[in-house]
């Protein structure tokens, strides 16, 4: 029988599907893991199970160091004694055997039976044959115990998972906060009126009551009221957005200032929260190079440290008796123990793809985070990516006797009542510049050339040049050179007539962000070339890429031609990225080494890209390079220093200085290996301190 799963909280299992209580999010079908899938061995673990052990082993350990012999002959003191009082370290260390201990032991022998030998079978390996070699000697053959070697070490085992597990959990915790911004509950609108109802319980179409202060439960459109919004769990934006009729919300937003009804258009998993939720959760989830790399050298390491084990223990058994031979081999397994190495990549991938998601980064494969540092070229669609997609005013000509303000004021009184794009953003930089509109009548609409009305009894037309040209109409002198000149650079003009007589012009382009241009200086300054790619003609290429300051533009490309300029750099040796927004650019986007989209909004997942900005704000492609930097140094700090440890500590734990006086106890080469472990842990979490935003 198929079983379903939360993508979230895997522990939520049932036999058909639903929502998970926990996030809301909509089970899925869980997929057969074969004996060879990766094996995570922490599986069933909890930051809270090894604190509790760690505390109770501790507090058992220090009877069993209190009377150990060769504890009390190294410090010079002894301790009471009674009858019975000789088998405290064996009682003691029995009890911390099998509570502390075993849950190593389980784990061994979950990687024994997925192939996958690793570190928890060491560590089950050094503290089984301590433990019975030390109960053969209490009861039956001569020789020291290990009992105090043995306590010590699961202890400290002990406290470097929970340490690991804890460092792990607060790299997680971002996602169990987005979670808890889904309510559980929702007010729907029933026979006009609201009752509280599960939000499960809800479907597409019905309207719910979001109140000031609550969390909005549903991705849906405003139907009734106007709010601000805090969308900060969605976009990384602080700043609050005004929201009216028509508008959409998005589920897990605050609403902070009015009430407003929410018809539902989404919900469960279908939310923008729960897409953004599963993508942080696949990118955690997936293996980057360099984690392949230190998987290989951790299995590699895990053999070595089990010849390497043989080998000393044969050796000294020869030349110092069984015993020592023991305390050898057991410390090289301790010792060897590539916990570091397990933990050098998995937490550094915890904590960058968390500080991705807060900075608005959805990365939806691993592999393209980590390319991003060797890019050699970005390329940008135009349209809504480096342009916000509207016309807006850039010169304004007057003709002589009459000013700019004049002009303005005259052509936004004429294109009030238009509904055309150029229209709306005169109207708008009009608004923009406290420029006051004028009373008009008679207005209609000249199709395909522009508008006419009068303004106080003077017929006015807003017309394009198309309408100049075919009527005759005269461009004054003073202003045509200007004009035209313009239209070479791709901009749309609008003349103002009055009484077939021209008396100013206004040009227009597509707006270029503000953004887009510290975008490209940044990138340029890390060598990274940048060019546009756009189905726009040549001249409004041109003059985009000269106001960015681009490297390089592609013009008049149709959309389908897109992904064979991106081969065509790619085959030049190029390591190129594409940004643009995920619908007309899928296939330049999937074609090129990173495909990075624009505009995610509520419309999350984007299948076609691998890293999604939720800002729909180019200088974040700025802030991928950055993150992808950062992480692989922290990878490869951590991996150079987790081989190289054990490297040089495996020869001391085998005993080569022995003739100088250097020995290793197996309770103090634990020590060390989880020192190795905590300095990796806290090198990792250094990268929560890097500043994407510089």
């Amino acid at each position: 029988m198929s079983k379903y799963v939360c993508p979230m909280h895997p522990e939520v299992t049932q036999d058909k599907s639903g929502i998970c209580p926990k996030c809301k999010m909509g089970l899925v079908k869980q997929k057969g893991h074969s004996k060879h899938e990766d094996h995570d061995k922490h599986a069933g673990h909890s930051v809270s199970m090894f604190k509790n052990k760690f505390w109770l082993s501790l507090a058992m350990t220090i009877p069993v160091l209190a009377y150990s012999a060769s504890i009390q002959e190294w410090l010079n003191f002894s301790s009471p004694a009674f009858t019975g009082s000789e088998y405290i370290p064996f009682i003691f260390s029995t009890a911390i055997f099998f509570y502390g201990g075993l849950v190593f032991i389980k784990s061994a022998i979950s990687e024994l039976k997925a192939k996958m030998p690793g570190m928890m079978t060491l560590i089950s390996m050094a503290i089984v044959t301590a433990y019975l070699y030390s109960v053969a000697t209490q009861f039956f053959i001569a020789g020291d115990t290990f009992f105090w070697e043995l306590a010590t070490l699961v202890t400290i085992m002990l406290l470097g998972h929970w340490l690991e597990m804890s460092a792990i959990a607060k790299a997680e915790n971002a996602l169990d906060a987005i979670s808890e911004l889904l309510p559980d509950e929702a007010e729907k609108i029933v026979d006009g009126k609201p009752k509280t109802v599960k939000v499960s319980e809800l479907s597409v179409g019905d309207v719910v009551l979001v109140r000031p202060g609550s969390n909005v439960p549903v991705d849906g459109k405003i139907v009734e009221g106007s709010s601000s919004v805090n969308e900060a769990a969605i976009s990384g934006e602080s700043k609050p957005v005004t929201k009216s009729v028509n508008d959409e919300v998005v589920a897990g937003t605050i609403n902070q200032d009015g009430s407003i009804k929410v018809e539902v258009s989404k919900l469960g998993d279908d939310t923008a929260l729960a897409g953004i939720m599963r993508l942080v959760s696949e990118a955690q989830n997936s293996k980057s190079k360099t984690q392949v790399l230190a998987d290989k050298a951790a299995f590699g390491l895990t053999i070595t440290a089990l010849i390497a084990a043989v080998i000393t223990f044969a050796v000294w058994f020869v030349i110092n008796g069984a015993g020592y031979a023991l305390e050898r081999s057991v410390t090289v397994l301790i010792i060897a123990c590539p916990h570091a190495l397990g933990l050098a990549i998995p937490l550094v991938v915890s904590i960058s793809t968390t500080l991705s998601a807060r900075n608005g980064l959805l990365v939806r494969k691993r592999l393209a985070l980590e390319a991003a540092r060797k890019l050699d070229m970005v390329l940008f669609d135009k349209t809504g990516t480096l342009t916000k997609g509207e016309h807006g005013v850039t010169d304004v000509w007057a003709t002589k006797g009459y000013k700019e303000k004049e002009i303005v004021s005259l052509t936004a009184s004429l294109e009030q009542s238009s509904e055309h794009i150029v229209g709306k953003g005169i109207v708008k930089y009009a608004d923009e510049q406290s420029i006051d509109t004028k009373k008009t009548s008679d207005f209609s609409a000249i199709p395909g050339y522009g508008v006419r009305a009068k303004i106080s009894k003077e017929k006015y037309l807003a017309v394009s040049y198309s309408y100049i040209n075919e009527n005759d109409l005269t461009i004054p002198n003073d202003i045509k050179d200007k004009v035209r000149g313009s239209a070479k650079e791709g901009k749309t003009e609008v003349y103002l007539v009055k009484n077939d007589k021209v008396i100013g012009a206004i040009a227009l382009a597509d707006i270029i962000r503000d953004e887009a241009k510290m975008a490209i200086k940044s990138l340029k300054s890390m060598n990274i070339q940048t060019a546009m790619i756009t189905g726009d003609s040549e001249e409004v290429a041109a003059y985009v890429a000269k106001q960015l300051g681009l490297d390089t533009y592609f013009a008049d490309v149709k959309p389908e031609d897109k992904a064979n300029e991106v081969k065509k750099q790619q085959r030049d040796g190029k390591k190129v990225a594409m940004v643009g927004d995920g619908v007309n650019d899928a296939p330049a986007l999937s074609q090129a080494d990173i495909g990075i989209a624009i505009g995610a909004g509520t419309d999350v997942a984007i299948k076609s890209a691998d890293i999604i900005l939720v800002k729909s704000n180019p200088i974040d492609v700025v802030k991928i390079v950055k993150l992808s930097k950062a992480t692989y140094k922290k990878m490869i700090q951590n991996l150079i220093w987790a081989a190289g440890y054990n490297v040089l500590v495996i020869p001391l734990a085998a005993g080569v200085l022995f003739s100088v006086g250097i020995v290793v106890a197996p309770a103090l080469g634990a020590a060390i290996m989880s020192v190795s472990t905590i300095v990796v842990a806290l090198n990792a979490q250094l990268l929560r301190r890097v500043d994407l935003s510089s």
